[in-house]
This record gives structure tokens, C-alpha cells and sequence, in this order.
């Protein structure tokens, strides 16, 4: 496949991908301008993401922080780069200073070391934004903080001056019909109240990630201001070169 016909196929996917966010940004009452689409580039390689960057999508998104580094150091620097799987706390150092935003800060043991890696002066940002990872839906193989343990990190997180927590993150179990992860993504909305209202105005918290492409435009009805595709625009091109 030449590199114009990634390109043409990538503009198709992500109008089809566009208008869809756009309808559940209209039933939702919301604008588009509501929700950021974060194309995750895990399956792909750096001239598809590369891409997909010149189709005018700026943030891309990693589950693994060595991918992260290798697509970052060979994409331009306007590229706003998510890391959206786990976090070792030795690739920390390494992680921060191409980063734009953390959405899986599943522990306090990984908070506490963000904050002192920021300190230290690896990162491009400060305070540096992270999301909390919640397995609101109690799977045993996925990682984040429990729900009920969420609205308890309140005191911890206004003690921590490096980091700035701007919301919570999670990711539904499968469902075929979509509609069955609603309760998922409406508990995450209400998690993320409840601690707002712990904080006070002063620690605002904007952004829920979640939704992915089987059920994004239900993750949007209920709030999502992050949605995470990859399958809606990269299917079948895992091993595509131009």
C-alpha cells in the first residue's frame, strides 16, 4: 500500500469516525469541541501514525512506553502524545519528557513517584496532568484503583505539588451490545463528582477517558471528554507500508 493510499483510506475512517462523535455529541447536548478523539497507535507503525498526523489528528495514543519513545523521537513535536497502558515506575524518567498526558495512574505508589520524577526536573510540563485509572467495571486482569478507594485519595492528592490529577480514566468490560457498559461509564461520571466535591472548585476535574471504538458514542452520552480508537481507524493496517 503507497503512503497516498493510507492517507486516502485514514481520511475515510476518521469521517466516518468524525461523524459519529458528532452524533453523540448532538444526542448527548454536547459540541464536538466537548470530546478530544485519541488515536491509539499501538497496532500501527510510525508512517501510519505519521499519517494519520497529517490528516490533522494530534493525539495519538500508546499502551506501551517504549513504543511511546520510539513513535515520539520519529513523529513531529506538535504531536501530543497519551500514554494510555500501565506505567512501570523505572520507565518513569524516560516517559515524562516526551508526555503530554498520563491517563493510567493506577496506584499511589506510581502517584508519589510521578511527583518526585517531576521534581527532579523529567518533564516538560508542571505540574504534570495525570488521570486516575479506576477498574470501575472489577475485572481481576485489568489494573486501577478500586472504586470505593477513589473518593479517599482526596487528602493525598492536594499534598502532591508536581502532578496535577485532572480526572479519572477506565475501560469498560466487552459487552456485544454497548449499551450494557452505560452503567460503567455513568458510575466513572459519578466517581469523578463525588470527588470534585471533596476537593472543592480549587482542584478542578475536567476530563473523563473512556470509550473505545465498540462503544465510544456511549461513553460520550455519558460524559467522556477523552474517547481512545484504535480499531475505527487502523483495522488491517497493522503491518501496512508505504
Amino acid at each position: 500500500m503507497t503512503a497516498a493510499q493510507i492517507r486516502a483510506l485514514l481520511a475515510g475512517r476518521l469521517q466516518a469516525v468524525e461523524d459519529r462523535l458528532a452524533a453523540a455529541c448532538r444526542r448527548a447536548a454536547r459540541t464536538r469541541a466537548d470530546v478530544t478523539l485519541i488515536a491509539v497507535t499501538k497496532s500501527v507503525s510510525v508512517a501510519v501514525a505519521a499519517a494519520l498526523a497529517e490528516c490533522g489528528v494530534y493525539d495519538l495514543g500508546e499502551s506501551r512506553p517504549q513504543e511511546l519513545w520510539r513513535k515520539a523521537a520519529a513523529l513531529p513535536g506538535d504531536v501530543r502524545w497519551h500514554l494510555v497502558g500501565h506505567l512501570q515506575r523505572n520507565k518513569i524518567e524516560r516517559t515524562l519528557p516526551v508526555v503530554h498526558l498520563i491517563h493510567s495512574a493506577d496506584s499511589v505508589r506510581l502517584l508519589a513517584a510521578l511527583d518526585r520524577a517531576v521534581a527532579g526536573g523529567a518533564v516538560r510540563q508542571r505540574p504534570l496532568p495525570v488521570l486516575l485509572e479506576v477498574n470501575a467495571s472489577r475485572e481481576p486482569n485489568k489494573h486501577g484503583f478500586a472504586p470505593e478507594d477513589v473518593p479517599g485519595l482526596a487528602a493525598q492528592l492536594v499534598t502532591w505539588q508536581q502532578i496535577r490529577v485532572v480526572g479519572l480514566m477506565t475501560m469498560a468490560a466487552w459487552e456485544e451490545d454497548p449499551q450494557r457498559c452505560r452503567p460503567t461509564f455513568a458510575g466513572l461520571r459519578r466517581l469523578r463528582d463525588r470527588l470534585q466535591a471533596d476537593l472543592g472548585p480549587a482542584y478542578p476535574l475536567p476530563h473523563l477517558s473512556m470509550g473505545m471504538t465498540h462503544d465510544f458514542e456511549v461513553a460520550i452520552e455519558e460524559g467522556a471528554t477523552l474517547v481512545r480508537l484504535g480499531t475505527a481507524l487502523f483495522e488491517g493496517l497493522a503491518g501496512a507500508a508505504p
